[in-house]
């Protein structure tokens, strides 16, 4: 349960209009889909997904990190860090298998199979789409657990695009639709107040301190 009285006392430190922001973002927020890259070579891809993360909405990123462990680059990220929830796995399997418990489908985004065109996608499901590495793109892994194919249409002579650019598309395409529906897609209450409080503490620097003096009074 949150203490709603230290969110009270810390939301007292932030201006007006500063709070008005963190109560507009979240009321834009959803866990309805969410987004996993695999094993991407390129920190800057993956911190740009999570920038676009941040911008459409999407409340977790998963990163798998089976070959490559990185840290977000924060100058691309532009802050986003600090507002998306980063959830880390050591393996494709260990990942889809959390997954699926948590209720998402697995939608592998590839331009190579033919099943659903970006158009067509049923957003009314809860989502995963993974998003593979630059060159080989997603495991066999990922191809083999997915529930479906997502394609991006494109009538060019290049097959693919860079995933950061994927991901964007994807995202303001399916979250745009999503809005439209009828379907409980936001953060739940106590989501939304557990959200604030975390917000806070990324906010106001010397929050430990605010907050050991908070619970000796």
């Amino acid at each position: 349960m949150i203490d709603l009285k230290l969110l009270e006392h810390l939301e007292s430190y932030l201006t007006e209009a500063r709070k008005e922001k963190f109560e507009w973002v979240l009321s834009q927020r959803t866990k309805h889909f969410t987004v996993a890259t695999e094993d991407v070579y390129q920190l800057h891809n993956t911190s740009a997904v999570m920038r676009s993360c941040d911008v459409f909405g999407i409340q977790e990123l998963n990163i798998i990190e089976e070959q490559n462990s990185k840290n977000i680059d924060r100058e691309i990220a532009m802050g986003s860090q600090k507002w998306v929830d980063l959830n880390r796995y050591h393996s494709v399997k260990e990942a889809i298998k959390d997954l699926k418990h948590k209720g998402y489908q697995i939608v592998a985004t590839t331009p190579h199979e033919d099943d659903s065109l970006l158009d067509d996608f049923d957003v009314t499901k809860q989502s995963c789409f993974f998003f593979g590495r630059e060159i080989s793109g997603l495991s066999q892994d990922v191809i083999d657990e997915a529930d479906c194919f997502l394609k991006i249409p494109m009538v060019g002579f290049t097959e693919s695009l860079n995933i950061s650019v994927s991901a964007a598309i994807i995202l303001q395409h399916v979250t745009t639709k999503l809005r439209q529906t009828r379907v409980n897609w936001q953060l739940t209450e106590e989501e939304q107040l557990a959200k604030r409080l975390d917000w806070c503490k990324k906010t106001i620097k010397s929050h430990k301190a605010i907050i050991e003096r908070f619970y000796e009074t």
